[in-house]
């Protein structure tokens, strides 16, 4: 019977396995204990004893007990569960059967030697301690879920035959009742034993060892068996404790749905902040989508809670149980509150379907992470307290075609909010400025689609087009330029024609109403009512070119039908933009700005204000000398509201520089095209004039210039023996003259002032050291030294470079020195345009 039983692990176990049914008693594993102090090769010969009796015990153990509840398979889906733990243990059981046959079979080749290295406790101590925790650990789940209970249930036709046999060799086993502990006393009990016969074996071979390395190897092995011991009590104490509590709680539950949360995702606060009621002390559990309290009758019995469920968290965010139990010396507590799970919402919200994976704090997705909805809405950025929070990139799929909108945005707790661009499944791209979740304040909307494509430039409000905006048909190459409501042209606008064609009309709720201005091709102008192909209707006036002026009703073709003349004629009228000046036309622009201001400049909105004009926060951190401590506009602001601060407020200083420097690098090479393109002529002049006053050497230029002789700086010229001052070229005010030219290094105008000011302490310095005293140049003599070194200094197209500068300065530099030093050096430019010499003069001067 018993071999039919096992099947078998070979010949020797077979023979062992015949043994009587008291093995399942605990005198086998007690030969030890009853052994006298022996040789090192005696122990050796007990333990290999111990082993072969172990071996078989667990061979009887496999027959008669894992096999037949494994064929017993539960088909209810609610005991599955259990009966896959029942698996799991059934591995650790024969993963540690197949080492103590190993050992075995070791111990039996080593038996007449009988040295201290022949121990495998010893030099395997290790994989001993791994495989009896592995395994006690899934014996105390089983347990907690009641495992053995349910698997005594069992209606299996296989298992009812064999509860008879086992009633022959459990002896616990009296009744249907005691089943379920017999059969956890017999899955634990030999185990447990044959820890304790080895620990007496070791304790007996440190006896029989002298002090020294030996004995100490000895001693360290029987502390870690004494730790397994403890920890195995520990576990099931603590699996029978959790057992009972879930019983004693079952009556007090509500329902028949129960919602688990792996361990790895649950906080324990012991600072809870509910009230409680006298003589009550509470812990706040805190999981993805629950929160409740536990409550203890004295702080003693909630420091233990606390404790516990801290170790267990902590236990399963490291993967591994504590050993021994209680912890290591100075081993902290405490798991930490940041996380990195995947968890997927089940109850109602917002969130329901959703599964999160990425960085958790407190039971909330906080820091990096990506948020997955069943619908194919994916969210990949940064949460704050469980909301989408900093930049983020969010899909969500269009219902009615396989697209995706995809949002790449800022949020601010839990929507929109700051600079965004958003490409839509429909070939629309906007970026702008959201709020809400809705397009607010600046943005431009282009539609890319080749049926009707368009861009709007302007203000949105509430997701539509509202206030001042330009929209441009470029299928039709049309543009209009005025004010928006609800998503409609209202209220004034001017259109322009791709055909050259102009007009001003008033507009409701996107129609023409009222008159208009309309401008011709020919410059005629015509004023009065005109459908929307531009054809004459009812009554206007039409001001020719030629100054012709006919005014009367026109018919829906055109047709005038009267004339009357008019004595005193009126200038034709022109377009009018008074209902929507500059100053009110951007507005959204810096709405961004305002806030971001009136925030106190908070770091997590930088990005958001600023969007992506901005590349590397390397960039960011550069520009923030401009962004935080200068608010110029501000101040503009306030001044036309009569308002200013006072002029000594730190706050509110050099305004103008401080947007710009941030966005004149994206555009400065139009820019400065239009600026060369606009003063091309002058430039042609200027360069002209260069070229005759390159002609001379320095000395022939400063006669020439009426610099006075003091001033020379004869002494900087170094001469070999065949060189006269009057041949020296291009090394007068050399350090001056490499200063001038950087003026063409940079784009923001505020260095291109810089650089003229550091141009002009050249210059003093050189006389000041000529001179061997300070002297501060006087007009009269600044104006000829400059005009030498900018006609060294050979700047290509510098009157573009001085216009821009001009329009760009920043309007507190008027009337200071920096102005000053523009003024003088555009004196200087206009002056070298005049400049034309006889070639005659040329060859009497030189």
């Amino acid at each position: 019977m018993w071999d039919g039983e096992m099947g078998g692990k070979n010949s020797t176990e077979n023979s062992r396995i015949s043994a009587s049914p008291e093995v399942f008693s605990s005198r086998e594993f007690s030969c030890a204990a009853s052994c006298q102090a022996m040789s090192t090769a005696g122990i050796l010969g007990s333990l290999l004893q111990v082993e072969e009796n172990f071996s078989s015990c667990l061979a009887r153990i496999d027959a008669l007990i894992l096999k037949p509840l494994l064929r017993a398979e539960p088909h209810d889906p609610k005991e599955k569960e259990n009966f896959q733990l029942l698996v799991l243990l059934n591995d650790r059981f024969q993963a540690l059967w197949n080492f103590t046959e190993e050992n075995s079979r070791i111990l039996r080749g080593k038996c007449d030697s009988g040295g201290i290295q022949d121990f495998y406790i010893l030099w395997k101590g290790d994989l001993f301690l791994s495989l009896y925790i592995q395994y006690f650990v899934t014996f105390a789940n089983f347990v907690v879920v009641q495992g053995f209970e349910q698997a005594t249930k069992s209606k299996s036709e296989a298992w009812k035959l064999h509860k008879a046999v086992l009633k022959e060799f459990l002896r616990d086993f009296t009744s249907e009742s005691s089943l379920a502990p017999a059969l956890h006393w017999v899955l634990h009990k030999p185990f447990r034993d044959h820890i304790q016969s080895c620990l007496q074996l070791l304790a007996q071979l440190q006896g029989q060892l002298q002090q020294g390395s030996e004995q100490d190897v000895v001693a360290a092995v029987i502390q870690e068996f004494g730790k397994l011991e403890s920890f195995i009590s520990q576990v099931l104490d603590e699996a029978n404790f959790t057992k009972e509590l879930w019983k004693s709680l079952g009556y007090k539950f509500t329902g028949n749905s129960f919602q688990s949360f792996d361990l790895k995702l649950v906080w324990v606060d012991e600072n809870c902040g509910e009230k409680s009621a006298p003589g009550s002390y509470n812990l706040r559990i805190t999981t993805p989508e629950e929160t409740f309290v536990l409550s203890a009758k004295d702080p003693q019995i909630k420091a233990v809670w606390w404790w516990k469920l801290e170790q267990a968290v902590r236990q399963a965010l490291n993967g591994k149980r504590d050993f021994p139990l209680w912890g290591r010396s100075g081993e902290g507590s405490e798991a930490p509150s940041r996380r990195f799970f995947t968890y997927g919402f089940r109850t109602e919200g917002r969130l329901r379907g959703a599964t999160y994976e990425g960085e958790w704090l407190w039971g909330k997705p906080h820091g990096k992470g990506t948020l997955k909805w069943r619908n194919g809405r994916n969210h990949v950025g940064d949460f704050q307290e469980g909301l989408e929070h900093g930049f983020g990139i969010c899909l969500v799929p269009r219902r009615s075609e396989d697209r995706y909108d995809c949002y790449k945005c800022h949020w601010y707790q839990g929507k929109m909010q700051g600079y965004g661009i958003c490409e839509y499944g429909n070939d629309l791209v906007y970026r702008g400025y959201f709020r809400d979740n809705v397009r607010q304040g600046f943005g431009i909307l282009e539609n890319f689609s080749a049926e009707h494509p368009y861009k709007y430039t302007g203000q949105w409000e509430n997701d539509k087009k509202n206030g001042y905006g330009v929209w441009e048909d470029k299928e039709r190459g049309e543009r209009h330029i005025g004010m928006w409501l609800d998503g409609q042209r209202h209220g004034q606008g001017v259109v322009v024609t791709q055909s050259g064609l102009c007009y001003q009309r008033t507009f409701q709720a996107d129609k023409m109403v009222g008159s208009g201005i309309l401008l011709l091709e020919d410059d005629s102008v015509y004023e009065g009512n005109f459908t929307e192909n531009l054809t004459f209707v009812g009554k206007g006036k039409l001001s020719l070119a030629n100054g012709l002026v006919l005014e009367g009703t026109f018919g829906t073709h055109g047709r005038l039908h009267t004339a009357p003349p008019e004595s005193q004629q009126r200038p034709p009228a022109q377009l009018d933009l008074k209902e929507f000046p500059v100053e009110k036309r951007w507005t959204g622009i810096f709405e961004q700005f305002q806030e971001f201001l009136h925030s106190g400049c908070k770091e997590e909105m930088e990005e958001s204000f600023t969007g992506f004009h901005i590349q590397s926060s390397k960039e960011l951190r550069k520009s923030q000398e401009y962004l935080f401590c200068q608010r110029g506009l501000l101040r503009l602001g306030l001044e036309r509201k009569g308002r200013a601060p006072p002029d000594d407020d730190p706050s509110l200083q050099k305004g103008s520089s401080l947007v710009l420097p941030l966005i004149l690098p994206t555009f400065y090479p139009e820019l400065s095209m239009l600026y060369m393109l606009q003063h091309q002529r002058q430039d042609n002049l200027y360069c002209q004039g260069i070229m005759e006053l390159s002609l001379f050497s320095d000395i022939q230029l400063l006669e020439f210039l009426d610099v006075q002789k003091h001033l020379w700086p004869l002494k900087d010229l170094t001469l070999t023996s065949n060189q006269r001052h009057s041949l020296v070229k291009d090394k007068c005010f050399l350090s001056a003259t490499e200063c001038l030219q950087k003026l063409i290094t940079t784009v923001d105008p505020r260095e291109k002032l810089e650089i003229l000011r550091k141009t002009y302490e050249e210059l003093e310095h050189t006389v000041s050291r000529l001179l061997e005293k300070e002297f501060r140049l006087p007009m009269d003599d600044l104006l000829p030294l400059l005009m030498f070194v900018v006609s060294r200094a050979k700047i290509q197209h510098l009157g573009a470079e001085i216009h821009l500068i001009r329009d760009l300065m920043d309007p507190t530099n008027q009337g200071g020195m920096l102005d000053f030093l523009l003024t003088a050096l555009e004196s200087c430019y206009e002056h070298i345009q005049k400049i034309r010499l006889h070639p005659k003069e040329n060859s009497h001067r030189s």
